[in-house]
């Protein structure tokens, strides 16, 4: 939501695969994606993964902060024969695990390496490789191809300048929060230069390219509130089956989760906990206390300077 930029710039290199006219003997695709905290830069590749594959769950997900120190990349390619452990770590990284990412309906395997910027310096030498031939030399010597993937590198790289030129601390500017396509253009001039300091060169003319997100506006978080909670109503609807309920929130409980759950500084990240605290709890609380009859619908409000919502219970008509 509020990204439609970035979605631009990926699509291309989907369609490009899918017509059969991807470049040979490299990924199909790679990306890297900057931007302050909470503006969608994993989600991204979550909803791709479920637009291809019918799951959110459906990539090879590396989390970089688990290889900050140079040994631990045996994790991802495994121990080389003779050396101690080789046997007790497989790789992460292997042709059977790329293509139990695919699914009937796409050949085509995404793989994320989230906040590039925390793995070791021998993280980004390894990738070289990956992101120039598509090939990966595994420990045991066998070779991993990664023709038929997309590869997404996350960093929050330059977020904390990004968060000064949209939000400065003083002056005319604070109270005009950055919107619009020169700020855009200004914040990826920010996340770029932080990535040339950070990376090598060789490793940087190596992405595809280089997707900078903006901070959520209102209409966007508006838009992941509506998310949220028709995935809580989903959620609702399958755990509880013949005792399921429908869920309404009015104006005042809308606007009391999103002042709870967002701002601009750190997005809609945790959106996702506040619903979960004042929203989902509470009903959970009801439902164990039989509170809730099948088909009823629970009214959530917000009153006054309360710090939770209020839950009533009305009969379907």
């Amino acid at each position: 939501m509020g990204q439609s930029h970035a979605i631009a710039e990926i699509v291309p290199y989907v369609q490009m695969y899918r017509a059969g006219l991807a470049p040979e003997g490299r990924p199909a695709g790679v990306f890297l994606l900057l931007g302050p905290t909470g503006t969608g830069k994993t989600r991204t590749v979550e909803a791709l993964a479920d637009a291809l594959h019918g799951s959110e769950k459906s990539l090879v997900r590396v989390d970089c902060g688990e290889f900050q120190m140079e040994h631990e990349i045996a994790k991802l390619i495994g121990a080389p024969p003779g050396y101690l452990g080789h046997r007790e770590t497989p790789p992460m990284l292997t042709q059977q695990k790329l293509g139990a990412m695919t699914s009937e309906g796409s050949n085509l395997a995404l793989v994320l390496f989230d906040e590039i910027e925390k793995a070791a310096p021998s993280m980004t030498r390894l990738l070289l490789g990956v992101l120039d031939k598509a090939v990966l030399r595994l420990g045991d010597n066998t070779s991993v191809n990664f023709e038929r993937t997309l590869i997404f590198l996350t960093s929050n790289l330059g977020a904390s300048a990004m968060r000064k030129e949209v939000l400065p601390d003083f002056g005319f500017g604070s109270a005009m929060p950055g919107s619009g396509d020169g700020t855009l253009r200004k914040l990826s001039s920010i996340g770029l230069g932080a990535v040339k300091r950070k990376f090598a060169p060789e490793f940087v003319n190596r992405i595809d390219a280089v997707v900078t997100y903006q901070p959520l506006d209102a209409d966007a978080l508006e838009a992941i509130l509506d998310q949220q909670v028709a995935a809580l109503e989903r959620h609702i609807a399958h755990r509880l089956e013949d005792r399921a309920f429908a869920l309404e929130l009015d104006a005042s409980a809308r606007r009391f989760l999103l002042a709870k759950g967002t701002n601009r500084e750190y997005g809609a990240r945790e959106l996702k906990r506040i619903i979960l605290r004042k929203l989902t709890q509470p009903l959970a609380a009801m439902v164990e206390a039989n509170l809730v009859p099948p088909d009823s619908v629970v009214l959530a409000a917000h009153h006054g300077d309360s710090d939770q919502l209020t839950l009533s219970v009305a009969e379907s008509q």
